[in-house]
């Protein structure tokens, strides 16, 4: 059965008083200009709608919009303590033997040395090894490359957690 209606979730999201709509998408994502540019065009008619809003809000981040929006993430293998969110995303470093965790560890140190801010990956459904490889693969990249890299895995990051957001009963 196909719906043209609202979803439930995004019918609540798009009723949410403004300070509480800017809190919950704030939590997706850290950068005050996609939140704010994502609150100014609610209401939503559908969850793509939202998603290709906050695509194209990513498009626009500027450089320190960027910065901002990474200082939200975590480390890969050490999400914030207390946090049921990144510690769902990254649930593939869970598991990771102690070997992989303190690789993960130097790797990312490394990295943040190199380029100025943590490792940014899209973690959902990646195992231990696939973040690492990743990190290992892009660590050569030249800055400018990896500042594309790390907006198009913020997107795919903002899209998964709008989608919990708004697509939840």
């Amino acid at each position: 059965m196909t719906s043209t209606s609202t979803p439930p979730g995004l019918t609540r999201f798009n009723a949410l008083e403004e300070h509480a709509a800017y809190t919950a998408l704030r939590e997706a994502c850290a950068a005050t200009a996609w939140a704010k540019r994502l609150l100014a065009a609610r209401p939503y008619a559908t969850s793509e709608d939202l998603y290709a809003a906050s695509d194209a809000a990513m498009a626009e981040l500027t450089a320190a919009d960027l910065d901002e929006a990474m200082a939200g993430h975590p480390p890969i293998g050490r999400p914030k303590p207390g946090d049921p969110t990144s510690a769902r995303e990254q649930s593939g470093m869970a598991g990771a033997s102690d070997a992989l965790k303190t690789e993960m560890l130097e790797l990312n140190l490394a990295y943040q040395e190199r380029f100025g801010h943590v490792f940014l990956i899209c973690a959902t459904g990646r195992t231990g090894e696939q973040m690492r490889d990743a990190l290992r693969e892009r660590i050569g990249n030249p800055p400018e490359r990896e500042r594309e890299i790390v907006r198009t895995e913020l997107g795919k990051i903002n899209r998964i957690r709008l989608a919990r957001l708004v697509e939840e009963d």
